[in-house]
């Protein structure tokens, strides 16, 4: 005899609509948070003197003193009348410790249950170590800056999907530290190189990115129209003509750190 299948048994919800769900109540959150007069967007600066690595790196000359910061929170253990989270800045991160004698209890249940992974705090308070070591902040004073109204990817598992690291930019750049090392690393790289080109007496130049024919290397241009001009043109494949005819002028020391555009390969 075939065995009768539960028709009411709970179907497990999708990711998608889990994400949904995770929306929709972040957004409920807000307007709440607004309703109360918390609204997250009308601050429109918060006043920051000192960065997690700063901070961390420099502990003695830190400690026990009152430092003012901001970030976003990517980490909460609660603890009933104290709690610990963690907060990115442009820097690195670094540990909170919140309790609901230091901010009260209406802000403390605020923390608690209107605010979520990836909202943005500034946060005021004095430095110290906990007893595992840890150089964290004690807060005193908590703001609410920026109310996220989608939640993060998985902590541990992070932004696994490549693709979705390309289309999502700003997301893999929020998950990722390796990623903002990356770009940190390539403005001072860049910086080295004008550094290095403008002490021996060279002229940073910008030559133009459209042109009206197919000229320099031998390579596939991309193609576009000057609507005001009524006039086809193309994006640059290279520098070095546009540069020639600058030494030609009598400008014999000059360089270009810009783009090119090549229509080939990806």
């Amino acid at each position: 005899m075939q065995e009768n299948k539960n028709v009411n048994a709970p179907v497990e919800a999708t990711e998608e609509e889990q994400l949904i769900e995770q929306a929709r109540i972040r957004r409920e959150k807000l307007t709440k948070l607004v309703s109360e007069g918390k609204n997250p967007y009308e601050q429109v600066k918060y006043p920051v003197d000192a960065d997690s690595e700063t901070v961390k790196n420099n502990f003695e000359a830190y400690e026990g003193k009152t430092v003012c910061m901001a970030g976003r929170m990517m980490s909460r253990r609660i603890m009933g009348k104290a709690s610990f989270s963690h907060i990115a800045d442009r820097t690195g991160s670094i540990q909170i410790y919140v309790t609901r004698q230091d901010i009260g209890e209406e802000n403390y249940m605020s923390y608690k249950k209107d605010y979520d992974i990836g909202d943005i705090f500034g946060f005021k308070g004095f430095v110290f170590k906990t007893q595992t070591g840890e150089v964290s902040v004690h807060v005193t004073e908590l703001t609410l800056l920026t109310k996220s109204l989608l939640p993060l990817p998985e902590k541990y598992n992070g932004l696994q999907d490549k693709d979705m690291k390309y289309r999502l930019r700003h997301l893999d750049l929020i998950m990722n530290k390796d990623v903002r090392d990356t770009f940190r690393k390539r403005s001072l790289i860049l910086k080295e190189i004008r550094n290095f080109l403008d002490s021996r007496g060279y002229l940073e130049v910008d030559t133009p990115t459209l042109l009206p024919l197919e000229i320099g290397a031998d390579a596939r241009p991309f193609k576009t129209h000057h609507n005001a001009l009524d006039l086809d043109m193309y994006m640059r494949v290279e520098t070095e003509l546009c540069l020639k005819r600058l030494i030609v002028g009598g400008m014999d020391k000059v360089y270009e750190v810009g783009r090119i555009f090549r229509n080939e390969g990806m």
